[in-house]
């Protein structure tokens, strides 16, 4: 049985989820630590500092629009032990905004698997890991 603290955990990634695909608020700002270390840098480009990630997923949020009911971040799979949570999420998106490190914006729509590995402490993210397939995101959307 998940523990207290892991079951807690898996609450605050699904509601970081959750605020992310609320495309009218920066609600998910509060579930990240103010000093969150995102150890992708390379997938929002930001800068190498603890909470540079913050603006990474601002960006990120201006760049991709979700403009079908079925577009945004869905969770497929949440996974939880101690302070480490696993969110398997199918992201679906149309690049339709500018962002630094990207072509300018394609107006076509991308669908792509990616899995994030949280660090939860004090009821906030502290540490994000992530996979993406960014290769197949690329292709879809008439990136070199």
């Amino acid at each position: 049985m998940p523990s207290t603290t892991a079951l807690g955990n898996k609450q605050v990634v699904l509601g970081f989820i959750t605020a992310l695909n609320d495309r009218t608020s920066q609600d998910w700002v509060r579930y990240l630590a103010p000093d969150v270390i995102d150890h992708n840098k390379i997938i929002f480009g930001e800068e190498e500092a603890p909470g540079a990630a913050i603006e990474g997923f601002r960006q990120q949020l201006a760049a991709f629009s979700a403009e079908h009911p079925d577009d945004g971040f869905r969770l497929e799979q949440l996974i939880a032990e101690g302070d480490d949570v696993v969110a398997r999420l199918r992201v679906r998106a149309v690049h339709t905004g500018y962002r630094p490190r990207t072509p300018k914006p394609t107006g076509r729509r991308c669908d792509v698997e990616q899995i994030w590995i949280f660090t939860v402490r004090g009821g906030r993210i502290a540490e994000i890991r992530a996979v993406s397939d960014r290769l197949g995101m690329f292709l879809q959307l008439g990136w070199d």
